[in-house]
């Protein structure tokens, strides 16, 4: 028996996608090997760049930051919910969930699959699928407590225009505990149901490609995740390097 491991982390580098709003990620020399003997470099990132976990106290100030959370949510068997081939920015909803939650033990990772990794550094990235209010508690009240998704975010992510009120709301309050009324751009209802869980609990955003977790778990492989991220204290989210194991 063998085990392959597998990245699901996009690369960080100058310029990469961002979720509107957030820092701009920029890395340059702060030392070289020519006027210093080494080379080290400057990073400018925010928490939640690139492959990143959100922590509880991502969206509400009373919940636990990243450092009050067990390790033990960081790590675990995975269960995929395959959720290809849906249009944009389409609502996924609890029945979409069944078969994969039939599947979850204590201790499970959630992969949703959606396959937009492969929009990745477009606009279109922007425009994903996104988890519906009663999905997001489906999955809290199945015991989950880690949740990763191959996209920019389990809510709805507001098109950045101008025209668009949603970016102007977030950027003004991004713990606002009231979740956007039926038809607004902007709510956090995924996050919050599933990031107040009881007991604590963490979502991994901008997973890379799942497809090939998503054949190994056909071909009955055993799948596992590990989603380590910086130990940043007092933090809403950090980025991550994360791993997939493929066994069997």
């Amino acid at each position: 028996m063998s085990t392959e491991l597998l990245d699901l982390t996009h690369p960080v580098t100058t310029g990469m996608p961002v979720y509107p709003g957030d820092p701009e990620v920029l890395l340059a020399p702060a030392l070289t090997t020519g006027t210093a003997g080494v080379n080290v470099l400057a990073l400018h990132l925010g928490s939640q760049s690139g492959t990143h976990v959100d922590a509880p106290y991502h969206v509400d100030v009373t919940w636990p930051t990243l450092d009050g959370l067990p390790l033990g949510l960081f790590t675990g068997p995975a269960v995929l919910a395959d959720l290809r081939g849906l249009a944009p920015r389409t609502e996924i909803g609890a029945e979409l969930l069944e078969e994969a939650l039939a599947r979850v033990t204590p201790g499970c990772v959630l992969l949703l699959a959606t396959g937009w990794a492969r929009h990745w550094g477009t606009d279109h990235y922007l425009a994903h699928p996104y988890l519906s209010a009663e999905a997001a508690g489906r999955i809290a009240a199945a015991g989950v407590r880690t949740v990763g998704v191959d996209a920019l975010n389990v809510d709805r992510t507001p098109d950045p225009g101008p025209a668009d009120p949603g970016v102007a709301a977030l950027l003004a309050d991004l713990t606002d505990e009231h979740d956007a009324a039926p038809g607004e751009a902007f709510s956090l209802a995924a996050h919050r149901a599933l990031l107040g869980a009881p007991g604590g609990a963490v979502i991994a955003e901008n997973l890379t490609d799942l497809t090939p977790l998503l054949d190994a778990q056909a071909a009955g492989q055993e799948v596992g995740v590990s989603l380590f991220p910086l130990r940043l204290v007092a933090a809403d989210g950090a980025p991550v390097r994360a791993v997939a194991t493929v066994t069997g």
